[in-house]
């Protein structure tokens, strides 16, 4: 019996690797559009050294998806060595799908290393935005140096994206964004708002996701840090739900898994992601993978919502995070429960120990040192949020043993989803001093929001105060960290926007950090 088009690509569209679907009907696919279509830009990512992901999305009228016709439209793109595309490197065609709302990923391979690199795509008569991007340098080169942007949490009714302009302006090789891309609720307005608005309008559906990711593409300072560099990215709740772990979000909803995949496969279409070939439906996507930056520099990208345990102790009637205490939740010390589920866990102890990288980045979401919401005086005390690896102490034990045990060189922890700037030394007892039997066995730099609004600085101040492992916060400012890595050391710096409400906002150093290879922990610099 022969499939219909529709049938066969719902098909595949479950159990498929999604390559190049719409090869099988090339009769079906248009090849210009009345309107311009490229109105969300384009991006690149996940970066190999010998190959990058090519994305863009065609959609005339960002907040209509209806504007473009239900059917595949095949356009061109091309790579090259120069901006002006008169040294060609490599072109061809590819197709937008309905199905995979009209979105592209173009992975090119056969690519030089350690290579800057110009790109575009075509459609008909109209030409996206020229961007640029980079090859990773060959997986055994010495590389010299590494300028990293590291960026989470850009809630588009908190503030303007000025940030993302200031990103694009410290010209990155490599941006890594670790979550909340987008929030799940808001108004579709085009314009970011004086103003937080109502909760009322929720994302639950696979349009209304789409439509999300697409009026936060609209803005210009965001496609520009997207037009500057690759990025390598992974999610954190907001892309699906407040505080979701595994398959439980806040309100209990039997239905979530069906929400969560909707929410996964509109993230696979708004990000220059490959899907891995292990995991091909969206119910499931994996997003947590391995890059390298020749011997200087592993990233570990880890999903910390996917495989979780639940969050121990929640409200009543509730899932999702709580603050407690070990006299009110002694499940919090559960030695079952982990953050990245146990095959998760072992991947990343055996990236540990197969690493011949200078620098090996765990990127991740969220802070990983401990902070008590109280003070502490004796092992055992404190009150700690749920949600984070607070909520998780006996995993985060077990990934600090497997940092001792496999010892890969100076390990460094980039984070986000809190909305503070913090510095922090990673330890097994974070109840106890640093000292031979209980050392500092990592860096660990958290970043605050792009615009997402945090707690009052005075309370900061008393985290700081209670945690000693905890160098230093702000949470009363909005921005990214940099990072300039090389093979002898780490510098990093915290970038806090004048004013988050301005388009056009300045920045300046809040604070620089300097790690030394072969000795972890904070130093001012």
């Amino acid at each position: 019996m022969k499939l219909s088009r529709r049938s066969f690509l719902q098909q595949s569209l479950q159990f498929s690797s999604f390559v190049a679907l719409a090869q099988a009907f090339p009769g079906f696919a248009a090849e210009r559009s009345s309107v311009y279509p490229f109105s969300l830009g384009v991006a690149s990512g996940s970066p190999r050294h010998d190959s990058v992901v090519l994305w863009t999305r065609l959609l005339p009228d960002p907040l209509n998806a209806a504007t473009l016709p239900a059917v595949p439209y095949k356009l061109r793109w091309e790579i090259a060595e120069d901006e002006q595309f008169h040294r060609m490197v490599n072109k061809g065609e590819a197709h937008a799908l309905p199905e995979l709302a009209h979105s592209v990923h173009v992975d090119v391979t056969g690519l030089q290393p350690d290579r800057w690199y110009w790109y575009r795509f075509i459609l008909g008569d109209a030409v996206s935005p020229v961007a640029r991007t980079r090859t990773a340098p060959a997986t055994d080169a010495l590389v010299s140096n590494l300028r990293l942007a590291v960026a989470s949490c850009q809630h588009w009714e908190f503030g303007e994206y000025a940030a993302h302009r200031h990103i694009a302006a410290a010209n990155p090789d490599l941006v890594a964004f670790l979550g909340d891309y987008i929030y799940e609720w808001g108004p579709y307005d085009l314009r970011h708002p004086a103003k937080p608005r109502s909760r009322d309008i929720e994302s639950f559906s696979l349009a209304e996701y789409r439509a999300r990711y697409a009026q936060y593409k609209t803005d210009p300072q965001l496609q520009a840090a997207h037009h500057v560099a690759p990025w390598i990215v992974t999610w954190d709740d907001h892309e699906v739900a407040n505080d979701y772990g595994n398959d439980r979000d806040e309100r209990l909803d039997v239905n979530f898994l069906s929400r969560r995949a909707a929410a996964y496969q509109a993230f696979y279409e708004h990000m220059p992601v490959r899907l891995h070939p292990s995991h091909n439906d969206f119910a499931n996507m994996r997003i947590y993978d391995r890059y390298e930056w020749g011997r200087l520099a592993k990233f570990h990208v880890l999903d910390s919502r996917q495989y979780r345990s639940y969050q121990v102790c929640a409200k009543p009637g509730r899932g999702g995070s709580n603050s407690v205490s070990n006299a009110e939740c002694s499940d919090r010390m559960d030695p079952t429960h982990t953050m990245l589920g146990m095959e998760q866990e072992k991947w990343l102890a055996r990236g540990f120990a197969n690493s011949a990288a200078k620098w090996n980045i765990l990127t991740q979401q969220t802070l990983m040192a401990q902070s008590s919401q109280t003070a502490v005086t004796h092992e055992g005390e404190g009150k700690f949020w749920t949600d984070g690896w607070d909520g998780y102490p006996v995993a985060r034990q077990r990934l600090m043993e497997d940092l001792q045990k496999h010892k890969p060189s100076n390990p460094m922890v980039i984070s986000g989803d809190v909305h503070t700037f913090y510095a922090a030394n990673l330890k097994r007892d974070f109840y106890n001093k640093a000292s031979v039997s209980n050392p500092i066995l990592a860096t660990e730099f958290c970043g605050t929001s792009i615009t997402s609004s945090s707690r009052p600085q005075e309370r900061t101040d008393q985290y700081v105060a209670q945690n000693p492992h905890l160098k230093y916060g702000r949470s009363d400012k909005r921005g990214f960290i940099l990072m300039d890595i090389s093979q002898t050391r780490i510098q990093t710096h915290f970038l806090a926007l004048d004013d988050v409400a301005k388009a056009d906002s300045g920045i300046a150093t809040l604070k620089s950090f300097v790690v030394e290879d072969g000795k972890p922990g904070v130093v001012s610099g």
